[in-house]
Formats: structure tokens, sequence, C-alpha cells
């Protein structure tokens, strides 16, 4: 029996002999589907070859990761490490051995959490790696999940789930789309808030490939979610890329963003 991985959004499905017909996140609007069809691939797959491992330590007890070339959606994971354990988020989207490895030597990990669906990844393959460590996901996602397992469970609304980090419902790309707030001042943010090419501005989408846009409603909504936590600085998926002065930054642009779609600026059409 084979573990077989979607190649485009890099997330696992069940165990079995053929892959499956298809895979349900990247038919939803927010994915996409190859024009050549569903394509799957397998962690020996995927583990043969040359790779290279990406690391990098932006602050004390963050840690980046990937490797090149990149799997599916190819998002960064991060490691955040604590005084009870570390939390692995958004994790890698195959069980890499030098990742694998490189995690061990920093610490293992004690908690696996993702950002949305689309950050599942191997979820349940890294927490049988260390010792079926709990996986968790938003009750609101999670008929999403596409590998069911004993080691998740589901969680709402916050949760701090180790010293100094928190989870919380920031909602908007999905229902269920979460950030990490780590209390030194760092937000984990999955796609639920991206960095833009203009230095200082963010956006927020419900599909990025797709390009489908958020109603000013639920940007506001995640602008409120995250008030309450302070943070300078604010990291994503899709590159090692930082966001300073990241509270501002949030709420500025929201505030372009909502004056945009709800037809303020219109005039200027």
């Amino acid at each position: 029996m084979t573990i077989w991985i979607c190649a485009t959004c890099g997330v696992e499905h069940p165990e079995a002999a053929e892959p499956p017909k298809s895979c349900l996140i990247c038919e939803d609007e927010r994915q996409w589907v190859p024009e050549e069809g569903q394509i799957w691939t397998t962690i020996e797959e995927q583990n043969e070859g040359d790779h290279t491992l990406l690391h990098h330590n932006p602050e004390p007890g963050l840690h980046q990761l990937n490797r090149e070339p990149a799997l599916g959606i190819g998002q960064w994971s991060y490691l955040v490490q604590t005084s009870a354990g570390n939390l692995l988020w958004d994790a890698p989207n195959h069980l890499d051995p030098a990742m694998a490895d490189k995690i061990e030597e920093l610490g293992g990990v004690a908690v696996i959490a993702a950002s949305h669906p689309h950050m599942f990844g191997s979820q349940v393959s890294w927490s049988h790696r260390f010792g079926n460590v709990p996986v968790l996901v938003h009750a609101a996602d999670r008929h999403w999940v596409q590998r069911e397992d004993a080691v998740i469970r589901e969680w709402k609304d916050t949760e701090q789930i180790l010293p100094g980090i928190t989870l919380v419902t920031a909602g908007g790309h999905f229902p269920g789309a979460a950030v990490a707030h780590i209390e030194t001042g760092a937000l984990l943010a999955g796609d639920t808030i991206v960095p833009v090419q203009d230095t200082g501005w963010v956006s927020f989408m419900r599909s990025y490939p797709n390009k489908i846009p958020l109603s000013a409603g639920l940007v506001q909504q995640i602008v409120d979610r995250i008030e309450p936590y302070e943070f300078e600085r604010l990291y994503w998926l899709a590159d090692a890329k930082r966001v300073d002065d990241a509270t501002t930054a949030v709420k500025r642009s929201a505030r372009r963003y909502i004056a945009w779609v709800s037809g303020e600026n219109d005039h200027l059409g």
C-alpha cells in the first residue's frame, strides 16, 4: 500500500494500492487542477535524486525550513522552539529525511498545526515520524482532511498550544484559517495575510491562483480577530520574506483593501 501525495497541492492522501481519482482540495475554487489532469507522487519518488535542504533562523527560537526542488505549493514550514517542546507549523508536504534530521537536531516536534487545508501537507506522516504527536486541525475545516488518523485533534476559536504560542482563528481564506501568535512578537500567518511587492504592505485573498478576492467584511474580521495580539514581525508561507512593523502594515493595508472592494474609490476608476 502506498501513501499518495497530490503533486499540485502537496497534501497526502490515504494508503491505497492505486492513487485516488481526484484531489478534492485541488478541485475547490481556491486551488487548481493541471490541464493534463491530476498528478500523484509518493514519498519514495520524492526522496529519489538530489535535493537541497533550506534552513534559515531569522530570530531566536524560530526556524524556516524548505527544500529544492520544491513539491506542490512549495511552502516554507516553521519550527518554533519552546521550553515545553516545538511546534511544527505548516508541515512539509512529504517526509524528507534531511529535513527530519534537521528538525530532530533542533529538538524534535511536540505538536503540529496548519494555517489552513492547503498546508496540511504530510502532517500525519510527520506526526508518526516524531512519536505520534498531536496534529491540530480546525473544527471548521476538518472535512478537508484527506488522510484521517488517530493523531488528529480538533480545535476552534483560540488555543494556547505551547508556552508563548497561541493559535487564533482568523478566517477569510478558509473558515478555519489560522495564525500562530508567538509572544516574542511574531505572527505566522500562512497565507491568511500575505506580503506584497510594496514593502510594508500586505493583502488578502480567497484564492491566490484564481485571483478571487475576499469581501470587505471578511478582511475586517481578520483584522478584528488578531487585534488583541501584539506582533511586530509577520511571516508567511511562500518565501522567507518578513514584514516588519507588521501591526501597522496589516491595519493600513486592510483600510486600503476595504476602500477598493467596497466601492469607496470607484470615482478613481
